[in-house]
C-alpha cells in the first residue's frame, strides 16, 4: 500500500540554500518572506518527495509548487544544458485556470531575465506551452516539432497528448508533474486522470514527482493515494496548510417575508446594486449560464445610469474564448465594476481584486461556497467577505446551514468514483491506439490506479471482450474498436478511423449540442446557444449573450449570424446543463437541523428559546431567524 506522511514545516535559511542567485533576487524583489505552503513545499519538490498541499485559496499554492521548477530550470539554462524535452507536466481541470498560469509562469521568468541580462549572465530560453482544446492546429503543430520545457495541459488534452507517438517521446524524460484543483476532479473527470498519470509513469524513463494542488480539502490521505496511485513502493508527503482566513459571510433576504411580498425580484436587485454601491469589485455567482445573463440584462435594465458595457459582464463557458480572455484581463486591470458568472470563474484563476462576492441561491456545499468566498480577498492575510441572497425558504435554511459550516471550518468529504467501466473502455481504447499491449501488462498498469485499485479481473476482461465486439454485437451496430488474441495475450487497435474516433468521443465531460453565434458582418465567434433554444426564434428576435444584446438574422449550418442591438427587450437563452448536487455531508447536516427544530416543537418549548437556539446554532441575525421560526412553524401546523 502507497505510504503517506506528514510534511515538516522547513526553515527559510535551508529554503534560501537551494535557490539560484537569480531566482532569489526576483523571489525577494517580490515578496518579504516565504508563505506557509512554500515553508512545507518548495524543499520536498525540491527533493523530488511527492506531496499533496491543501491550503485556502489565495495561499499562494502555485508559486510553490513552480518555484523548484523554475529554479532548477534556470540552473540547467545557465549551464547550457537545456534539452529539447518537457521537464514538467502542469494538468488543471480548467482551461481558463491554465491560460492564468501561462501567465503567471511567463511573466516571472521575463523578469529573471532582465535581472540576468542587467548581471551579463547568458540565460537558455526556457520554453512554456500551452494546450488545451482552445489551441489551434498551428501550434500544436509547432509543440511536436519543438518540444516545450513546460507543458500546460487540462485532463482530457494531456490523455491526447499520450496516444501520439511523437509526443510521447518529449515526455520520456518528465521529471515534474504538477496537477492543480484536486477538489474540482470528484467525479469522473478525477477517474480519467488518475488513469492517464499511470500511463504518464509508464512511458517515462524517469518517475515524474507528482505535486498536488488543492484548496482545502478532506480527507488528505485518499486524496494523496489519488495523486500518486496505488503501490507499496510510493511515497507521499501531506501539507496541511490551516492558515486560518478570515471570513466574513452573512445570509441576506431582500424582503422581510418571502412568501407574501409581492415585489421580491426587484427587491433583490435593489440589494445587489446596494452591496456593489459599497464595494470597489463584486463577483456574483448564479448557478446556471441563463441565470448570469438574466442578472447582467436585468441590472442593466433597471439601473441604466450605473452598469454599462464599461463596467458589468458575464462570464460563462458558453462564450468565446476571447470574450472569456477579456473579461478576466479587464478584471486583473481592475476595469469593470461587478461580473456575473456561473461556476466557470470558481476556480483558482487570479483575476485580481475583489472585495465582495454574492451568491445568489445555495451553492449546494461548504467547500463549494468556500472556493466561491475564496475569490474575494484572495491575497494572503485580507479578509474574505461574501454574501447569500436567498429568495426561497428552503435556499434559507440550506443556506444557513451551509454558512454554519463554513464558520465552523467543517470540509465536505469529497470521493473519487471507483472502477468507472465506461472510463476505463475509453483509457484502453487511448492505449491500444498508442501501441500494442500485453494483457497482464495493461491490467497491472490499471491497477494501479487509485479510481481502479479494487479491479477484477473479470470485469477488466469484460471490457477488452466488449471492446473487441465479441458477443455478436455487430448485430447492434456495436463494431470492434480493438483485437484481442487470447493465445498470445496480446490488445491493439482495430481499424485505420481508431484515432479519429477516439479523439471525438473522448473525456467524461456531458455532450452538450450547440451552435455557433457569429457576428455579421466581421464574422467575429462571441459564443454558443443551445440547439432547442435556438429551435424557438423567429428572425428579428433579440437574445442577450454576455451580457450583450443581438438581433437574429438567419442560421447557416451550424452557425447562427445576428447584429448587435441596443433598444428592444430581449429573451434570455437556456442551456441544458446538469443541476449541481447538494452535497452528503451538508444534506446531512440540514437533516439534523431538521431534526432538531422537530423535537423543539414537538416538545412545546416557547418561541423565544426557539429563536434563541436558532440563531446561536446556525449563526444568523433575529431576522432571518424569525423566516425561518415561521417556516417551521407553519409546517409543524400543516403536517402534524
Amino acid at each position: 500500500m502507497t505510504k503517506v506522511f506528514l510534511a515538516e514545516q522547513r526553515n527559510d535559511k535551508d529554503i534560501i540554500g537551494i535557490l539560484h542567485p537569480l531566482v532569489k533576487e526576483w523571489f525577494f524583489s517580490k515578496f518579504k518572506a516565504f508563505s506557509l505552503p512554500q515553508k512545507y513545499g518548495v524543499l520536498n519538490v525540491w527533493e523530488r518527495k511527492n506531496i499533496l498541499i491543501s491550503a485556502p485559496t489565495g495561499g499562494t499554492k502555485t508559486l510553490t509548487a513552480f518555484l523548484s521548477i523554475l529554479n532548477y530550470l534556470i540552473m540547467l539554462s545557465e549551464k547550457n544544458e537545456l534539452e529539447d524535452k518537457i521537464y514538467a507536466v502542469y494538468i488543471s481541470p480548467l482551461k481558463a485556470l491554465s491560460n492564468d498560469i501561462h501567465k503567471n509562469l511567463i511573466e516571472p521568468l521575463e523578469e529573471i531575465y532582465e535581472i540576468a541580462e542587467k548581471k551579463k549572465i547568458k540565460l537558455q530560453k526556457i520554453r512554456i506551452a500551452l494546450r488545451t482544446g482552445d489551441t489551434p492546429a498551428s501550434e500544436r503543430s509547432k509543440m511536436t516539432k519543438k518540444s516545450p520545457h513546460i507543458l500546460i495541459t487540462t485532463p482530457e488534452t494531456f490523455a491526447i497528448v499520450l496516444t501520439s507517438k511523437k509526443f510521447v517521446e518529449n515526455l520520456k524524460a518528465v521529471e515534474f508533474c504538477v496537477v492543480d484543483e484536486i477538489h474540482a476532479l470528484d467525479n469522473k473527470r478525477g477517474t480519467y486522470l488518475s488513469l492517464s498519470l499511470e500511463r504518464l509513469n509508464e512511458a517515462s524513463i524517469i518517475w515524474p514527482v507528482k505535486i498536488g494542488l488543492s484548496a482545502t480539502i478532506s480527507p488528505l490521505e485518499e486524496v494523496a493515494k489519488f495523486l500518486v496511485g496505488i503501490n507499496n513502493e510510493r511515497e507521499v508527503y501531506i501539507a496541511d496548510v490551516t492558515m486560518n482566513k478570515k471570513i466574513d459571510i452573512k445570509v441576506l433576504t431582500p424582503v422581510k417575508n418571502l412568501i407574501e411580498d409581492e415585489n421580491l425580484n426587484q427587491r433583490m436587485y435593489d440589494l445587489i446594486d446596494n452591496l456593489i454601491k459599497q464595494h470597489k469589485t463584486t463577483l456574483i455567482f448564479t448557478n446556471t449560464r441563463s441565470a448570469t445573463e438574466r442578472v447582467v440584462n436585468h441590472l442593466k435594465e433597471k439601473f441604466p445610469t450605473e452598469y454599462g458595457d464599461d463596467n458589468i459582464a458575464a462570464h460563462h463557458s458558453s462564450l468565446s474564448k476571447k470574450h472569456r480572455f477579456d473579461i478576466e484581463d479587464k478584471l486583473r486591470q481592475g476595469k469593470l465594476k461587478v461580473v456575473v458568472c456561473s461556476t466557470s470563474l470558481e476556480l483558482g484563476i487570479d483575476i485580481g481584486y475583489i472585495d465582495l462576492v454574492i451568491m445568489l441561491g445555495s451553492p449546494k456545499s461548504s467547500s463549494r461556497a468556500l472556493q466561491r468566498l475564496g475569490r474575494a480577498g484572495h491575497r494572503l492575510h485580507d479578509t474574505s467577505k461574501g454574501r447569500f441572497i436567498v429568495l426561497d425558504r428552503d435556499d434559507l435554511v440550506e443556506c444557513s446551514v451551509i454558512q454554519k459550516e463554513m464558520l465552523e471550518r467543517k470540509i465536505n468529504k469529497i470521493s473519487f468514483p471507483k472502477n468507472c467501466l465506461d472510463v476505463l473502455s475509453q483509457q484502453i481504447y487511448g492505449m491500444a491506439i498508442y501501441k500494442v499491449w500485453n494483457e497482464n501488462e495493461l491490467f497491472s498498469l490499471i491497477k494501479k490506479s487509485y479510481c481502479f485499485s479494487e479491479l477484477s479481473r473479470k470485469d477488466f476482461l469484460d471490457v477488452i471482450s466488449y471492446l473487441a465486439g465479441e458477443y455478436a454485437l455487430e448485430k447492434s451496430h456495436v463494431y470492434g474498436k480493438i483485437w484481442y488474441d487470447p493465445k498470445s495475450k496480446q490488445i491493439g487497435k482495430k481499424g485505420k478511423l481508431a484515432r479519429v474516433l477516439y479523439l471525438t468521443n473522448l473525456g467524461t465531460i456531458p455532450e452538450e449540442s450547440f451552435v455557433s453565434v457569429k457576428l455579421t458582418p466581421s464574422n467575429e465567434h462571441i459564443g454558443v446557444i443551445d440547439e432547442a433554444f435556438l429551435e424557438r426564434m423567429r428572425k428579428g428576435d433579440v437574445f442577450v449573450l454576455g451580457g450583450k444584446k443581438y438581433i437574429y438574422l438567419y442560421t447557416r449550418g451550424m452557425n447562427v449570424y445576428v447584429k448587435a442591438t441596443i433598444d428592444r427587450p430581449p429573451t434570455i437563452p437556456s442551456w441544458f446543463s446538469e443541476m449541481l448536487p447538494l452535497s452528503f455531508d451538508s444534506a446531512l447536516e440540514i437533516a439534523r437541523f431538521r431534526r432538531l427544530m422537530r423535537e423543539k416543537f414537538e416538545a412545546k418549548k416557547p418561541k423565544s428559546e426557539i429563536l434563541n437556539f436558532i440563531q446561536e446554532h446556525l449563526y444568523v441575525n433575529q431576522e432571518t431567524a424569525n423566516s425561518i421560526f415561521d417556516y417551521f412553524y407553519e409546517q409543524h401546523k400543516y403536517l402534524e
